[in-house]
């Protein structure tokens, strides 16, 4: 028997009413770009992952670009991640972060997989000591908990993926990014917008997200 890896047909025949009401709804407003919806929808999602703010974008690859955006980071800075890891292997690769911050170090991009969060207290420890922010890849772990905080609300900036196969998918591509740092939100929401925070006055050099 084949059994689908991903039956994206039945999960939406559950929700096809609710679905396109919500359709129905843009299509009378109009708000095809940062309408009502997505702010409904924003305010919904921050109060899921505890966080004060959440700003939807195009999808989860501008998620993390935002974020990095956000914290200033440009050519000739660093990045520390992982390129894949098991939930079981976090430990190892938590003990070599410290060998490889050096004083370009400008954040450590953690990645939550298969639902688990990383070691979030090893990694805490980490940025603080070395005043590096952390930045949540949090696309597969949306609802994830540790000590009673949620993932996209441990660190300086979550993101977050609805393309159709993560764990909240949408019906095409978008994401999010989770904050609780006024400053870092308003950058955010700027830069979304081709860094603009009042219309055709761009502050920043952003993104169409």
């Amino acid at each position: 028997m084949n059994v689908p890896l991903l039956d994206l047909k039945e999960q939406n025949a559950a929700l096809r009413p609710e679905i396109e009401a919500a359709l129905g709804r843009v299509l009378d407003s109009n708000g095809f770009i940062l309408g009502g919806e997505v702010a409904e929808l924003e305010c919904e999602l921050a109060g899921y992952c505890g966080t004060k703010y959440a700003i939807g974008c195009a999808s989860g690859s501008d998620a993390i670009l935002l974020a990095l955006m956000a914290l200033d980071i440009g050519p000739g800075d660093e990045v520390i991640t992982t390129p894949y890891s098991f939930f079981a292997t976090v430990s190892s690769i938590t003990a070599l972060i410290e060998s490889k911050i050096t004083p370009r170090t400008k954040a450590i991009e953690l990645v939550h997989l298969y639902g688990q969060c990383s070691d979030m207290a090893s990694l805490k420890k980490i940025s603080e000591k070395y005043g590096i922010p952390l930045v949540e890849d949090a696309a597969q772990a949306i609802g994830a908990e540790e000590n009673g905080v949620r993932a996209g609300g441990m660190s300086s900036i979550g993101c977050f993926s609805f393309y159709p196969s993560k764990n909240l998918g949408g019906m095409g591509d978008g994401g999010f990014v989770t904050t609780n740092d006024d400053t870092l939100a308003k950058k955010l929401l700027a830069l979304r917008v081709h860094g603009s925070e009042e219309r055709y006055y761009h502050k920043y050099v952003g993104l169409n997200s």
